[in-house]
């Protein structure tokens, strides 16, 4: 029998859910071809792992990565109104930020997504749903600057480029046009803010043209859902009724849906039967408002839940650094995620829980899976998230990621 051969092997690590013992992964064309206590032939390169937690690499859900830095360009007040008591300002913290575009053009726009996205390899995340305003200000800039550091990043980070229409459709007149306009130049994903309407009737019709775009692109739709508190918000029942109307079941995630935690209980428990009839998981984004949406609440009733960064130093949240484990840690606190399991769950929502909700298809670190995998400082889950430091080696497409080139372009030491 002839010698493997691969392009890169791992040795030492430990795995998830297989206790001590130690595995060597043997990585070619891409994916992993061998998960062995030892893995017998020769390599180009060998890592080893001395030990430490090797998972699959981190994914991002939802990041507006056409905005990332732009709180320098503009004061607190919107940020107040949006992290006001209660989020009753939570619309008008929008119409506040809608001005900081003027200062955004597409050139602007490429730079601090470049560096946002090359935080995100540092740090291991190497999937992210991103979104790009459009509007009657932003136009499609946005989604050309995405789609140009998609192309960039695209042999380390999988950009989904998300349309959306932050300011409403009905309420900014020209943004369906533009919305067209936008999945025409190549976004990956319709996205959606159908609670910023005036009325019921005009967010449903919002909702109608979002999926009238995804049918005809065949693409997926990502909504910012009931981000407020309000508990008459309910434009997440009406996606998920949507859904289940024009069979898109699976293709439909639901963002933010912050009001939820307002619900009366049986409308909630019933609102999960729908959620689950349709195929809809829920990213939420704890850390960024002082409302969630119940998270191990919906978790405990089996529907699909991630995390999400959501926002970089722009109007909404004046932190984040693309850094999946931070958001974990966060999470942890504000859910009163603290136990173990628990613990080991929140590890989920930050890559394969988190996979499956944008429908990345064969994530896994299993044989015959594309290697995306990242190699941490610490041995397990908890010290993971106590520390959220940057991995020691990430791996994109079976390749090790130039982590010092990562830091040039990002301008940041980890």
């Amino acid at each position: 029998m002839s010698e493997r051969s691969y392009d890169l092997l791992i040795r030492h690590a430990r795995l998830r859910g297989r206790g001590e013992k130690l595995f060597d992964i043997g990585i070619a064309a891409g994916c992993v071809k061998a998960i062995e206590r030892r893995v017998e032939g020769t390599a180009k390169e060998e890592i080893d792992a001395e030990g430490n937690l090797t998972t699959e690499s981190f994914v991002n859900s939802h990041l507006h990565l056409c905005k990332v830095w732009s709180l320098e360009k503009m004061d607190d007040v919107a940020l107040r109104d949006y992290h006001g008591e209660g989020m009753g300002k939570a619309m008008t913290a929008i119409e506040r930020a809608r001005q900081v575009k003027k200062q955004l053009d597409c050139d602007t726009m490429i730079e601090s997504a470049r560096r946002a996205v090359a935080l995100a390899a540092l740090y291991g995340n190497l999937h992210i749903r991103a979104f790009a305003d459009v509007d009657s200000i932003a136009g499609v800039e946005g989604i050309k600057a995405l789609i140009a550091v998609q192309e960039e990043f695209k042999n380390v980070v999988d950009i989904q480029v998300t349309a959306f229409p932050q300011d409403g459709i009905l309420k900014d007149p020209g943004t369906a046009d533009l919305m067209r306009k936008a999945m025409e130049l190549g976004a990956d994903v319709v996205g959606g803010i159908p609670w910023i309407e005036f009325s019921d009737g005009e967010a449903a019709e919002h909702i109608s043209i979002c999926f009238d775009l995804a049918q005809e692109f065949n693409k997926d739709v990502s909504m910012l859902l009931d981000d407020a508190g309000d508990p008459t918000l309910q434009t997440l029942e009406m996606m998920a009724l949507e859904t289940i109307k024009r069979n898109w079941h699976n293709r439909a995630l639901a963002h933010h849906c912050r009001a939820m935690s307002q619900y009366p209980l049986p409308y909630f428990y019933r609102l999960v039967g729908t959620l689950k009839r349709a195929g809809i998981p829920v990213v939420s984004d704890p850390h960024t408002g002082p409302l969630h949406a119940r998270v191990k609440e919906l978790i405990e009733e089996g529907v699909l839940v991630s995390l999400g960064q959501d926002d970089i130093s722009d109007a909404y949240y004046p932190f984040g650094r693309n850094n999946m484990l931070e958001v974990a840690f966060l999470a942890s606190h504000l859910l009163w995620m603290t136990t173990r399991d628990e613990i080991n769950k929140l590890y989920d929502l930050i890559t394969v829980d988190a996979a499956r909700s944008i429908n990345i298809s064969n994530f896994s670190l299993a044989v015959d899976s594309p290697a995306h995998l990242v190699i941490l400082r610490h041995q397990n889950e908890m010290e993971a998230l106590r520390y959220h430091m940057a991995p020691a080696e990430v791996i994109s497409y079976g390749k090790r990621v130039d982590l010092s080139k990562m830091k040039k372009i990002c301008k940041s030491i980890t």
